[in-house]
């Protein structure tokens, strides 16, 4: 039995599902009837993890998001992790919004995250790696307790609690 068990936090999206969504929904655009001969499009940049959407008018970008969404969720991509750009306007009358997709976690969150571990008063350490946060404890029970409350009570964006060993 190990004398330390630990666990990384991190913010991660799936980019192949992510893809495989943002095909779906492509494919929806082209078929649906209310969006036959409209410029509605979404591109995905991979490697700057950002989804350019254009519409006609604001509404049908609304829809063209709501219809994003419904396709990350049903290929088990976290909705959240999408941060909403500025809506600007394109060329021949269109609008146009950049989305970004949120990974790893920020350092100011990581430290308020220690921050709420360490008023749980719990006997588990935290540290920042990178991107992601390393929890580590004796007890399996803190670690469950602080992926509890981080569940709880974390930033905005999703967390995925991994390598718990």
């Amino acid at each position: 039995m190990a004398d330390n068990h630990a666990f990384d936090v991190v913010s991660e999206i799936n980019h192949s599902e992510m893809h495989n969504a943002v095909v779906q929904a492509q494919h929806e655009l082209a078929v649906r009837f209310d969006f036959k001969g409209t410029r509605a499009s979404i591109e995905f940049n991979k490697k700057d993890n950002t989804l350019t959407l254009l519409a006609d008018h604001k509404g049908q970008l609304d829809t063209v998001i709501q219809v994003l969404k419904e396709k990350m969720s049903r290929r088990g991509v976290p909705v959240g992790a999408l941060r909403r750009g500025k809506l600007e306007e394109a060329s021949h009358d269109t609008v146009r919004e950049v989305l970004t997709l949120h990974t790893g976690i920020d350092t100011d969150d990581a430290r308020k995250m220690i921050k709420d571990i360490k008023q749980l008063k719990l006997k588990v350490q935290a540290q920042i790696m990178d991107d992601k946060l390393r929890v580590t404890g004796k007890k399996i029970d803190d670690l469950q307790a602080v992926i509890a409350h981080l569940k709880a009570n974390g930033p905005e964006y999703p967390l995925q609690f991994v390598n718990f060993a």
